[in-house]
C-alpha cells in the first residue's frame, strides 16, 4: 500500500510540474522527427506522421482537448464552418501557446477561402512548432490558391526538409519546378 501511495504522489508531482506534456512541447517529438527524416519509405513516414499528429492533438487541459474534438468534428464531419470557427477561436483564446489550435483554424480558413487569415494562422503555428509539416504544406496550398508558384514551391520544399518522404509535397515540388521552368501559369 505504501508503494502505491508513493507512485500516486510521483504521478501527481509529474503532472503538477508539467513534466508530462502534450502538444508541440512533448519530449517524444524529438525522436519521432529524427525517425521521420530517416524514414525509408513514404509508408513508414506516414506512420510516423500519424504518431506526431496524435501528440500534436493532445492538450493537458481537458476543456481545450474537448474543444479541439468538437471543432474538428464541426469542420470535417458536419461541415459547419461557422461553428468550427467559433470553437477554434475559443481554443486559441484559452490556449494561445497550442500550435495545433492555430493550425486547425488555419485549415478552416483555407477551406473558407480566407487565404490571408490562413497564412496568418500558419505563421502562428510555425512560430510555436517550426517542424509542423502540416502547416508548411498548408502554406504551399494557400500559395497555390493565390497563384504564387514561387512561394508555393518554397513552402513545399520546406515541408520536405521536415518530412522528406511526403508524396504530395514531392509531387507538388516536381510539378511546380516543371511549370516554373516552362514559364506556365498554375
Amino acid at each position: 500500500m505504501q508503494i502505491f501511495r508513493i507512485l500516486c504522489l510521483m504521478c501527481f508531482l509529474i503532472i503538477a510540474t508539467g513534466a508530462v506534456r502534450a502538444d508541440q512541447k512533448d519530449p517524444r517529438l524529438g525522436g519521432l522527427f529524427a525517425s521521420l527524416k530517416d524514414a525509408s519509405s513514404a509508408r513508414a513516414a506516414a506512420a510516423i506522421e500519424r504518431d506526431i499528429w496524435g501528440i500534436w492533438l493532445e492538450h493537458p487541459d481537458a476543456e481545450v482537448a474537448k474543444l479541439m474534438r468538437e471543432g474538428t468534428k464541426a469542420m470535417s464531419i458536419t461541415g459547419n464552418f461557422i461553428q468550427a470557427l467559433k470553437i477554434f477561436d475559443d481554443v486559441i483564446e484559452k490556449a494561445p501557446e497550442f500550435a495545433e489550435g492555430w493550425n486547425k483554424r488555419a485549415t478552416l480558413h483555407y477551406l473558407m477561402e480566407n487565404y490571408d487569415l490562413s497564412l496568418h494562422d500558419i505563421d502562428e503555428t510555425l512560430a510555436l512548432e517550426p517542424r509542423h509539416f502540416g502547416a508548411l504544406y498548408g502554406r504551399g496550398l494557400v500559395y497555390l490558391k493565390l497563384e504564387e508558384p514561387d512561394s508555393a514551391l518554397e513552402a513545399f520544399e520546406e515541408t520536405l526538409t521536415v518530412s522528406p518522404q511526403m508524396p504530395s509535397a514531392r509531387n507538388n515540388v516536381k510539378q511546380l519546378r516543371q511549370i516554373l521552368k516552362k514559364g506556365e501559369d498554375i
